[in-house]
């Protein structure tokens, strides 16, 4: 199949419906549930008939604070608050990948190869960041070490003005004492 048919579902709105929770990247139940056009309870059915598959780091349940702090992030309409009666599963990269096996629709296959490969890019994209982020410290430590140099430099140069005018100052002044004729 050509990846451009492969394509259903653009990056961007994909890695809109990543979030950070717990210090881990996350997608939701009611995102991915969209995203596989599936129902949320129906989604969340599979699961748990597959708890075993899920493992803690690979999907957890928000809590009340963390559900109050992502609706306040995101700034929700009280129509879409009526809909989330308890805190949605949050799955990490993981348990993304774990549900393609519990939801068995083209589909899911499909939609779940995308988030994952959006994922991959996220991560590589933050690869590099770090890495030009390295280098520019290098960079920073490199040029406090120059500035270091260079007052140094100036240092020793006002030093030798002050000694160069000093021995001008002793060669014009005046001899004074016995001068022998």
């Amino acid at each position: 199949m050509n990846e451009k048919n492969e394509m259903m579902i653009p990056e961007e709105v994909i890695m809109s419906k990543i979030y950070i929770i717990r210090g881990v990247k996350v997608m939701l139940d009611r995102d991915l549930a969209k995203l596989y056009e599936v129902e949320t309870r129906v989604l969340n059915q599979a699961v748990r008939r597959n708890e075993k598959r899920f493992p803690q780091d690979f999907m957890f349940q928000m809590s009340n604070a963390e559900l109050e702090d992502w609706k306040s992030q995101i700034v929700i309409s009280n129509s879409e608050k009526m809909g989330l009666r308890k805190p949605p599963l949050a799955f990490t990269e993981q348990g993304v990948a774990m549900l393609s096996s519990v939801l068995n629709s083209d589909r899911a296959i499909k939609v779940n190869i995308q988030i994952i490969r959006v994922f991959t890019k996220m991560r590589q994209l933050i690869e590099t960041h770090s890495e030009i982020l390295r280098k520019l410290e290098q960079i920073e430590k490199k040029d406090i070490e120059q500035d270091q140099h260079i007052l140094l430099i100036f240092e020793y140069l006002r030093q030798l003005e002050q000694s160069r005018q000093q021995q001008e100052q002793q060669a014009q002044r005046k001899r004074i004492g016995f001068r022998p004729e």
